[in-house]
Formats: structure tokens, sequence, C-alpha cells
């Protein structure tokens, strides 16, 4: 889409305020040309000695009126504005985060979290500045067009003389706007590497100190600092210069219109008025003359703007940021109820032919086949770098699959991403996410659910340490969970996936964080308090000798699938793994396990 359908369907979306806005700042705009005309004829009265209080004194009291009436213009457009500009920024966010939440299929964002919260907030700024300028452009050009005809009215010599190059530069900042987006365009991006290297900095800070890197990150974090205040100046200074030669050329236009007046006066053709009107609307339309400029400028960065948030948005049909829902931002806050979803149980998952590649790699996997039923345990193993993330994740449409499909019951799941959610399914990542809240609210995320509560904390072995911290479940855990331990913040991450009460639980390498005896113990009461079915990537001994099937994963391939016994007697690579974690496991008199297992 164009700039111009942007904005088209933006001013839309609440035609109604932006046309009252409009007709604010047009009358706004429009009430100095009364200026000029009453100082004209103020001026006039007094050079020819006529009596003041029938002429320059009543013309002087309609002037103060008409400032006085300006400012009550202003006050009314100010108020209309301000909601008018407010609610198109959160129009704009709400339509980019609903589309990223919400939509179908996979939302991976194309940069790092950090860049892409400039478009929610440079972007976005852009966007709604220039609907500002839509809502004066009425009011500016009108007042520019009057005027002009005014001074062509009152000397159409000197008007033309004074009007050309004003004229001109519009003409020359039209042919500068691909510079200007250019410059706009490596301002944002710069802006972007910075915000994006903050983000990970702060992810890494405890990496970075342990490596003893400080300096050399502060150093690259100086450079890109040094790259974006070097094209920012350049995108700052051009459009000021421009500004600059715009403002300039008023006070040669003034002195034009005093050197070519003063002639005229002497011969009468020019009145002291004429010269007054002309002083005071020659500021004005050069003013009109500059936001033309700074609109078709506008324009351009719009554009980047705009190609910024598709960007984000990866997949969306076309206009998806203009998406015209009504936005509610005054009135009491509506309370969250959670969206009820209808599930269908779980009788079987079947997984034919899945595949995906990474772009630009070989890395992913292929022709993945399996299947589970309800009550399965099925476990996923390999090697790191095998692709067992990576299936979960195709598995579920966090990763949008080349080819393959995923059956539930038999059906085909078009949409995993919004299928393999409550009450279908439950996640756990490797790296699980935690916010710098409560562990209530971590647990629960938001839902009415406190009776889920209690039974989820203990299905995930946290009783203990409930009562070691500081305040329980109100304990706030900090940024990405940093109060608590890696085996903590994995629990919490397994007990709000108990708390969502799914047929299929998901986890991908839960017990990497934990003892042998923590997991024991989280298994022993999944198992004791509910049916569960779970597909689980593990390299444990604990996990494969419950596993009702494993899937042996190598180079994105399933290398064998069967009962544990049945893959150590079939396949060399499982009796390696097997044997590589018992050393790593050992054989303390807290395993209590046989080091062959049962088939």
């Amino acid at each position: 889409m164009t700039t111009w359908q942007y904005m088209r369907r933006l001013v839309a979306w609440k035609r109604v305020e932006f046309l009252w806005n409009a007709l604010a700042w047009g009358v706004f705009h429009l009430i100095p040309l009364a200026y000029g005309l009453l100082v004209k004829g103020i001026f006039d009265a007094l050079s020819k000695g006529e009596s003041a209080g029938a002429n320059a004194w009543t013309l002087l009291a309609i002037l103060a009126t008409a400032y006085a009436s300006r400012q009550a213009a202003f006050l009314c457009g100010f108020r209309l504005f301000s909601r008018y500009y407010l609610s198109v920024e959160a129009f704009l966010r709400r339509n980019l985060l609903d589309y990223l939440m919400r939509a179908r299929g996979s939302r991976v964002l194309p940069e790092s979290p950090s860049e892409s919260v400039s478009r929610f907030r440079d972007d976005v700024n852009d966007i709604a500045a220039y609907s500002e300028s839509w809502i004066d452009f009425g009011g500016f050009v009108l007042y520019g067009v009057a005027a002009i005809g005014l001074l062509l009215y009152t000397d159409a010599l000197i008007a033309t003389l004074v009007s050309t190059p004003l004229l001109g530069m519009t003409l020359v900042m039209r042919r500068l706007s691909p510079v200007i987006r250019s410059y706009r365009r490596r301002m944002r991006e710069a802006t972007a590497r910075v915000t994006g290297f903050i983000g990970e900095a702060f992810a890494a800070a405890q990496a970075v100190k342990v490596a003893g890197q400080e300096e050399s990150v502060t150093a690259h974090f100086r450079t890109l600092g040094d790259e974006r205040r070097k094209r920012a100046l350049a995108d700052v200074l051009l459009t000021e210069m421009i500004r600059g030669v715009n403002n300039g050329l008023v006070y040669v236009g003034i002195g034009l219109v005093l050197t070519l007046a003063a002639a005229k006066l002497r011969s009468g053709t020019f009145t002291v008025g004429d010269l007054a009107l002309f002083i005071q609307l020659l500021p004005r339309v050069t003013s009109v003359l500059t936001f033309v400029g700074d609109v078709m400028a506008q324009h351009r960065r719009v554009k980047v703007a705009t190609d910024r948030m598709e960007r984000l948005l990866v997949d969306a049909p076309p206009g998806q940021i203009m998406d015209p829902r009504p936005i509610e931002l005054t009135g009491p806050m509506p309370r969250y109820v959670p969206e009820a979803r209808e599930g269908e149980p779980l009788e079987t998952v079947e997984v034919r032919n899945l595949t995906f590649r990474y772009p630009a790699s070989e890395a992913g996997v292929s022709n993945i086949n399996f299947q589970l039923r309800r009550g399965d345990f099925v476990v996923i193993t390999g090697r790191i770098g095998s692709g067992k993330t990576t299936l979960l994740r195709v598995l579920q449409g966090l990763l949008p699959n080349n080819s393959g499909e995923v059956l539930w019951n038999g059906r085909v799941v078009e949409d995993p991403a919004t299928f393999f959610t409550p009450p279908h399914s439950s996640y756990t990542a490797q790296v699980p996410r935690l916010f710098s809240e409560s562990l209530r609210d971590n647990v629960l995320f938001g839902e009415p659910a406190e009776d889920r509560l209690a039974p989820a904390m203990d299905l995930a072995a946290m009783g203990p340490d409930l009562a070691a911290l500081e305040n329980g479940l109100d304990t706030l855990v900090g940024t990405r969970g940093v109060k608590l331990s890696g085996g903590q913040i994995q629990r919490a991450s397994a007990a709000r996936m108990f708390a969502r009460g799914a047929d299929l639980l998901i986890f991908d390498d839960l017990s990497s964080a934990l003892d042998v005896a923590t997991e024991q113990q989280l298994w022993e009461s999944l198992f004791r308090e509910r049916e569960a079915t779970c597909l689980v990537v593990s390299h444990r001994r604990l996990a494969l000798r419950r596993a009702t099937k494993v899937l042996l994963m190598s180079q994105g391939s399933i290398a064998g699938q069967g009962r544990l016994g049945e893959l150590i007697e079939s396949s060399a690579e499982m009796r390696r793994l097997w044997e590589e974690e018992e050393e790593e496991e050992g054989r303390g008199p807290g395993n209590g396990a046989p080091s062959t297992p049962a088939r």
C-alpha cells in the first residue's frame, strides 16, 4: 500500500473527529488574514490624519477581538487534537501488538525485541505527526492562497518578485524528498542497532562479566552510538538547513518589499497600509510554504515508517496496521475475562512427513513421522544439534513448516500456532521466560484460577521452595526470574503449564536444571494426580525409562523409534547415549536404578 492509501484509511477510521479537528484548526490558521487587513486599515487611517475614533481605534478594537478569537480557537483545537492524536497512537500500537499476539501461524519477530520496540515508538510517532499535518493542511493552504491573492491584488509586481523564490524553494524540497527518505531510513536503522544491542547486553550481563569483556562491549556500544549520532546529525542537519533557508527567505522578501516600495510610497501608488499588509502577511506565507515542504518530507518519512512496520508483521495482509476496529481510551477499565475456548479431547496426535529448514541453511528437521496416543509418555532424545527443539517448535507452529502435516484425532491441524495452546496443549520451553512480577502472576498469567494454583505448584515440586521464598507466591522474581535458581525457573514454568489444564504437555529438556531426585518427584506427582499425555525432550535415564516410546533424533531426522530396550539393542547411537548419560549421572545410591533398562 502507498502512503496515501495508509493515510486515507487512517482518516476514515475516525472521520468525524478528523473533520472537527480540521475545522477548528482551519479557523485558527485563517484568522490571521484578518490581522493583515485590519493592520492595513489602521495604518492607512492614521497616515491620512483621519479621526481615530471612527477609524483607527475601531479597527484596533476589532484587531484585539480577532486576537482573542484566535486564542479561543487554539484552546478548542488543542482539546480536540490532543484526544485525536493520542487515539491515533494507541490505535496503531494496538493493531501492531494485536496481530503479533493473535494472528494465525507463527510469530517469529524479524528483529530483536529491542529493535521491535522502536517500531512501536518512533515509527508510530512519525505516522501520528503526519496525521497532524493532514489536519493543518486545509487551513494552511487556504490561508496561503488567500494571502498571496491579497498581495497580488495590492501590488502584483512586488508580490510576484517576493513569492517566486519561495515557490522555487518548494520545488527544490520536492526534489530533495528521496534524499530525506534515505537519511531517515539510515538513522532509524542505526537507532535499531543501538536499542537491539542494549537489550542483548542487559540479557547477557552475567556472561559479559564472567568473561571480563566489559571494555570491549562498551567499546562496541560506543561505536554503534557514534554511528547513530552521525546519521541522526545528517538527518536533522538536512531538515534544519532547509527550514533555515526557508526562514531566511522571509527576511530577503521583507528587504525586497522595503526596497521596491520606497519609490511607490513617494509617488503615492503604495500606501503605508499596503506596506504593513506585506510585512504582516509575508512571514506567514513563508511559513505556509515551509509547511508544504515539511509535509513533502514527512510523506517520505512515513513511507519508511510503514515499510518498517510491515516488515515487523512479516506475513500480515496489506493495511493490517490500519485495521479500523474501535478503541476506547476513556471510561472505566474493562475487567479482564479470559477468552473461553472449546477444546477437543486428545485421542491421538499424528505427525506426517514434517519438514522445516532454516533460511539459508541445511539445518532443521526433515520427514518426521510418529504418533502418540492419550496417556503416552513420548521422549525425544539425541545429541546436541540433532533437531529436538526444532521438532517441538515446528510441531506447535512456532516455526513454519515447509511441508508435512500434524493431525489431531485424525483431522489436519490447519493453524498449529493457534491450535497447540490450552486447552489442547501447554509448552515449557528449553529456556523458560519469566516476567519481573510475582511468582503468582507468572504462574497464573492474569487468569482468575486461584483454585488451580496450589495443585499446579505441588505438581511442579515447588512446595519446599515456597517456604524458603521471602513472600511465598507473592515474591517478585526479578527480570527473567533472576531471583530464582535455574531449577526454580523451570519448575515455575512447569507450574504455569500445569495450571492451564491442557491435554498434551510438551516439555523441552525440563530436567536440564533439576537434580535426579527433584525430577523423579515431579514425574511421580504428575502421574499420580492426573492422566498425563506428555511429549518430552530429555536425555535423562529417569525419563527414558518411563517412556512408552523413544524417538532418537540424528541430523534432523528420526534415526529410530520404539521402546527404550528395543532401541538400545538395535541402535549403536542409542547405546552410546545411554552409556554416556550413565557415566554422567553416576551410580550413587540416590539414583536407585539398574544400568540396563527393561523392555
